[in-house]
């Protein structure tokens, strides 16, 4: 499991050196630059043609100290104008250079602790205008809320305030612990990335309106553990009535481990604490706390620690799956889908591959039981590579965006499915046909903000159409919850017939959704689930346990 995880660290935007926090800037006197009032103090932000930017506000006291591994606190504001030109530090993370070949690789410095900020970007006269939240992917140990792909002024030319966060990550951000849960008036530990995100969102619904935006007009966003990031928020009682739409781009509905309890094959996360503990050489809580903070995450992630969120039966009452099925989710309008090539950047994920086409099916047919004809008319040894590229997509993501919509539509909502499929001659020719990420720069309309290592989006007419495109129908979920796109197909939602809008260089409609790709997973999923002792993530197909025999309440 740990070597598998390593394909979202080489995943993910990550970073070079940590550096100190910067003391807060008194903004200058201007008779040009925007200035808004929030309940902190004053902001003095930079003007862009119609576009105002609000950049590095902290939303919460600096996670530092005695408050290193405690939910945030609200920060206590400032006197006079606070300069806001400039992004905030990025939250502690690993090292990758962004020399490395890595498509995401992308540079946060400076990073820091105290890096629990959030940016504005909002339109020159702005009132009661729709708000767009946006989560950052990177594993939940790496990312930044100041990468090029997530600049919200596109948004903001269309009428949108668009709001980028920072949570914490790794370690410092999802680690639990006895000792942290004794000092809970809960009970409980871990989440607190979690808990900043919840944070930056109570931000958003008491200052959002000194930028024009409007706290009942929120839709919160995120792709890959942004995506997940969404579902914890959409299951978590204290996000509850903070958003109003929701957008997951590449989610993936894995188990996670309970507060203080082995649990779906998972080791609990307050003894996956004292095992981290054990591994950093320290006595209790309080070394742990005067470690410095990189390489305590440097460390615990090289040790092989594993962030995930924690069922904790607070923050997260349960498993993300078991609460959608139960229709606990917030009962909000929800856009969610997946790409063709999503592991065409991920190969970590993917075990090693067998010997030949005898050895894949004696190893699916011993796994997988009388489930087995089923994986094999899907995922045929007739091409293993190709088959296992699909077996992991469609059973991490794919799965995950349908089983989402379904459970959305059965609440009375409507919901949306999508697959990317579009190409174009960089991305075919790398072999990376609609990688993981590759739809963020359409949807966010950043075509030429993407990442050093990004395959070159071409400057045609037919490019620039399918962006606009694409886009538009973002921005109208985040107007009116419905994508809708001038001179583009109708996006019908989910609903009963299963409709799933094609995001290739045409935008097609089918019915059916994912088909017998998601009844077999589904199937898979609800039995491990039932059963309680097998986790459900990216062990599929030849790296997939015996599964669970039938259960007649899966079928």
């Amino acid at each position: 499991m740990i070597r598998y995880l390593t394909a979202f660290l080489a995943a993910a935007s990550l970073a070079a050196c940590a550096h100190s926090p910067v003391d807060p800037v008194l903004a200058p006197a201007s008779s040009d630059a925007p200035v808004v009032r929030t309940s902190q103090g004053g902001l003095q932000g930079s003007r862009d043609g119609s576009v105002r930017s609000f950049k590095g506000i902290p939303f919460a006291q600096a996670p530092v100290g005695p408050l290193r591994w405690q939910a945030p606190r609200p920060h206590p504001g400032w006197s006079g104008t606070r300069q806001a030109v400039e992004f905030g530090a990025s939250c502690v993370q690993p090292v990758v250079s962004t020399a490395a070949n890595s498509v995401y690789a992308d540079d946060p410095t400076p990073i820091s602790e105290d890096c629990l900020f959030l940016n504005v970007w909002a339109p020159e006269d702005a009132r009661d205008a729709p708000v767009f939240v946006w989560i950052h992917g990177g594993a939940l140990v790496s990312g930044s809320s100041k990468f090029g792909m997530y600049d919200g002024a596109r948004m903001a030319e269309q009428g949108i305030v668009f709001v980028s966060v920072n949570y914490r990550l790794g370690p410092l951000g999802y680690l639990a612990h006895p000792e942290l849960s004794a000092e809970s008036a809960d009970g409980v530990s871990g989440n607190y990335g979690l808990l900043d995100q919840i944070a930056a969102l109570r931000w958003v619904e008491n200052n959002i309106a000194a930028f024009g935006g409007d706290p009942d007009q929120v839709t919160v966003a995120g792709e890959s553990a942004g995506a997940l990031s969404v579902m914890y928020l959409m299951t978590s009682p204290a996000a509850r009535g903070l958003f109003d739409r929701a957008i997951s781009q590449s989610g993936y509905m894995i188990s996670s481990p309970a507060l203080d309890e082995t649990v779906h094959g998972h080791l609990s996360a307050e003894n996956q604490g004292l095992w981290l503990q054990e591994k950093l050489g320290k006595a209790d809580l309080a070394g742990l706390r005067a470690m410095d903070a990189r390489q305590l995450t440097d460390t615990a992630l090289g040790a092989g620690f594993l962030t995930w969120g924690t069922i904790d039966g607070k923050v997260i009452p349960r498993q993300t799956y078991e609460s959608f099925r139960r229709g606990e989710q917030a009962p909000v309008p929800l856009l969610a889908g997946f790409n063709s090539g999503e592991i065409r950047t991920l190969r970590r994920l993917l075990p090693p591959p067998p010997d030949d086409a005898a050895a894949y099916r004696t190893a699916i047919e011993a796994s997988y039981g009388d489930l087995a004809p089923r994986f094999l008319a899907l995922y045929p040894p007739t091409d293993i590579d190709e088959s296992m590229l699909a077996t992991t997509r469609d059973a991490l993501y794919g799965w995950t965006a349908e089983r989402m919509v379904r459970d959305q539509h059965a609440l009375g909502k409507d919901a949306w499915l999508y697959l990317y499929d579009h190409g174009y001659p960089s991305t075919d020719a790398a072999g990376l046909h609609a990688f993981h990420a590759a739809e963020i720069p359409f949807v966010l309309g950043n075509t030429d903000k993407v990442t050093p290592n990004w395959p070159a989006i071409p400057d045609t007419p037919a490019e620039r159409r399918f962006a606009d495109t694409l886009f538009s129908y973002w921005v109208s979920f985040a107007r009116g919850g419905q994508p809708q796109a001038p001179g583009a197909p109708a996006w019908p939602a989910y609903g009963s017939e299963g409709k799933m809008m094609v995001l290739a260089d045409g935008f097609d409609v089918r019915s059916g959704g994912i088909g017998p790709a998601f009844a077999l997973q589904d199937e898979v999923v609800c039995r491990r689930s039932a059963q309680g002792a097998t986790p459900w993530h990216w062990n599929v197909g030849i790296a997939s346990p015996v599964n669970p025999a039938p259960i007649p309440s899966c079928r």
